[in-house]
């Protein structure tokens, strides 16, 4: 459980994704994005969805009582979901995508000493090369490696590079004069006339030798330990970028087919739409962008407004829905006691010398409400996956 813990909201899954999209972004200059004050966001937006009057901390306390307190039964009724299941597709990992990636991991770990040095180099050799662009004499950016590894005719390179090794002895140094297209991605290179100083080291037998893998991670010890390592990591990254999916499918197909929802308190909205519309505000005014522009960009919505009532309603739902199921199941926090038992215990496997440093500016109700949730929603996840 994250330190800081927050209400099941939209907000959250909007932080995540922006952190995605806004990577390596550098600090812009603001541009006029149509919100004169980024600070007024939490005033403007609390109760906009509905029209309440309440405050945002008010909206806080509301929800948490909706959440802890709140008899549920009036507003969500669960249907007997005893049956519930969600097939999940199985994980499948071609041959080619295995021998690709082996490909990829083997010639370029390939050991020079090991390689051909006898005969000069043909079409289709992989040779591992030294190299050095210079343009007026000067060295100029990624235009140098050392024990590099090069398909000859695979076209990685400007044309007139591969070609120019055809014939070379591993061992020889030969200096290639080459252009770069006008179109080439780097201005100061596109159109360019260069020097290329190469040397080839070696030549990478077609035959895959165990004495090359041995020493690339420390249980491998042939080329068949390899192949399988590289199948078994393959697996692994599949199952844990379909899993997002997986539980996102869990969670719709529950929240659809099992939750009779009687009401919607607008209350409880209202806080996860001012959430969501004051995060997307104040992250278009950093990156100099429109709110609503940024919405339709990255999320296809039309406009910040309809975007954030529909995740508010989203979130709502899924919140009443995974708080109803903790309580059935008996999952949720009742005292205090075990409140602070549990908390106890994550700060202290977290590493955190306190609860207070631990929950950081979250309170204890943020937590419990937190932890309900999670436990709802591992439930229905369990109930799933059975076969």
């Amino acid at each position: 459980m994250k330190k800081q813990f927050v209400l099941r909201c939209a907000v959250v899954c909007a932080a995540v994704a922006l952190c995605g999209v806004f990577t390596g972004c550098d600090n812009q200059k603001s541009k006029d994005t149509g919100v004169s004050i980024v600070n007024e966001g939490s005033q403007a937006a609390s109760g906009e969805a509905s029209g309440t009057e309440a405050s945002e901390p008010e909206l806080i306390q509301i929800v948490r009582k909706y959440a802890t307190e709140f008899d549920l039964d009036q507003y969500v009724t669960l249907k007997d979901y005893s049956d519930f299941r969600v097939k999940r597709d199985p994980v499948e990992v071609s041959d080619d995508d295995v021998n690709d990636l082996f490909e990829e991991i083997y010639l370029n770990s390939f050991p020079s000493d090991l390689g051909i040095k006898d005969r000069a180099v043909a079409l289709g050799d992989s040779v591992k090369i030294d190299y050095c662009g210079k343009k007026d004499g000067v060295a100029f950016d990624g235009g140098t490696a050392e024990d590099a590894t090069l398909t000859i005719g695979s076209g990685e390179f400007i044309d007139g590079f591969e070609d120019g090794l055809i014939g070379v002895m591993p061992g020889e140094t030969v200096d290639l004069t080459l252009t770069f297209p006008e179109q080439y991605k780097s201005e100061e290179l596109a159109g360019q006339t260069v020097i290329f100083t190469v040397t080839v080291n070696s030549i990478i037998p077609e035959e895959r030798l165990d004495e090359a893998v041995k020493g690339i991670i420390p249980e491998i010890e042939t080329v068949e330990d390899l192949r399988q390592y590289i199948y078994d990591y393959l697996v692994m990254y599949s199952q844990s970028e379909t899993q997002e999916d997986y539980e996102e499918e869990i969670m719709d197909t529950f929240v659809t087919n099992y939750v009779e929802f009687k009401e919607i308190p607008a209350e409880w909205s209202d806080y996860y739409y001012s959430q969501v519309r004051n995060y997307f505000i104040t992250a278009a005014f950093q990156y100099g962008l429109n709110p609503d522009e940024l919405v339709q960009e990255y999320y296809g919505g039309a406009d910040l407004e309809s975007f954030a009532k529909d995740y508010a309603d989203l979130a709502t739902r899924r919140d009443m829905a995974m708080q109803a199921v903790a309580r059935k199941e008996n999952l949720t926090l009742k005292s205090d006691g075990e409140l602070e038992e549990i908390l106890s215990k994550y700060a202290s496997d977290a590493g955190y010398g306190s609860v207070e440093e631990y929950l950081g500016e979250a309170t204890r109700e943020d937590f419990r409400q937190d932890y309900n949730y999670e436990q709802g929603f591992g439930f229905i996840i369990d109930l799933a996956s059975q076969e």
